[in-house]
């Protein structure tokens, strides 16, 4: 049987914010929330701040999917296409999603219309020219503009809106970071300025700087092929959550609008 699905629409597309170091006795309670694969994959990492992040983020991804397809959260199944880009399997066509961390902080899109990508990134300071490696020509000339702090903002502005932009374009590590071009500044709303082989690009796909933590940029990208969409933030408790509960925009009344990746080496 399919399962049911608490619309979302063409208007918006949900933001989902929660923090990976819920207190030790709650990893004990979001564990078994996890696939066998995941579960197994938790057992492998070193450190233990390692494996509770992971452990968060993946039990934070099934309780937000359960949300909406009203399942358990063990009981989502995901499968993953040639590129590694994750989908619910049996009905992928339900539910577009795209989760992102850095640090301690993970951050999820999700929308029942648009393919999404979203990536968020802790700043740090860089111990080589990144963008001289991976950037087009024309965003290392936009990022030449800056100098010190300001360098370095325009710098993950630049990156995650990359990043955000491959995760949702669904094509991994074959599609080269200098095969598209976005903006650099924080003066306008970030764009797709162009794309290797699709001169509509532009005109399909969005671009949305994050409400992202102090700390941190954030940027989504999505499909939505000239619609006007906004972003919602849901102010639940991601780790709280229910599958039971009702859709945030039938609940609260507080829901924000406003206008979801590669490890970045340091």
């Amino acid at each position: 049987m399919r399962p049911s699905l608490d619309r979302i629409g063409p208007n918006f597309i949900d933001i989902w914010r929660w923090s990976l170091d819920p207190a030790p006795c709650e990893i004990d309670r979001l564990f078994p929330m996890l696939s066998g694969e995941e579960k197994a994959r938790a057992s492998r990492f070193v450190y233990p701040e390692h494996r509770q992040h992971f452990i968060a983020g993946r039990a934070g991804l099934r309780l937000v999917l359960g949300h909406y397809l009203h399942l358990p959260p063990h009981r989502i199944g995901l499968t993953y296409n040639v590129f590694g880009k994750p989908r619910i399997a049996g009905a992928s066509e339900l539910l577009h999603f795209n989760l992102s961390h850095s640090a301690d902080v993970a951050m999820l899109a999700v929308s029942d219309h648009y393919p999404v990508g979203i990536d968020v990134e802790a700043i740090k300071p860089l111990k080589e020219d990144i963008a001289g490696h991976f950037f087009s020509k024309r965003e290392c000339a936009a990022l030449a503009a800056f100098a010190g702090d300001d360098y370095l903002n325009a710098f993950y502005r630049c990156w995650t809106r990359k990043e955000a932009f491959v995760k949702a374009h669904g094509a991994g590590l074959s599609l080269p970071l200098d095969s598209f071009d976005v903006t650099v500044d924080a003066a306008s709303r970030p764009r797709l300025e162009s794309l290797d082989g699709d001169r509509d690009a532009p005109l399909n796909w969005s671009l949305f700087d994050l409400a992202s933590p102090p700390g941190f940029a954030g940027t989504l990208a999505a499909l939505t092929l000239g619609n006007a969409v906004h972003l919602r933030y849901s102010d639940h408790n991601v780790l709280a959550l229910k599958a039971s509960v009702a859709h945030p925009a039938h609940t609260d009344p507080r829901q924000r609008q406003n206008g979801g990746s590669r490890a970045i080496p340091v």
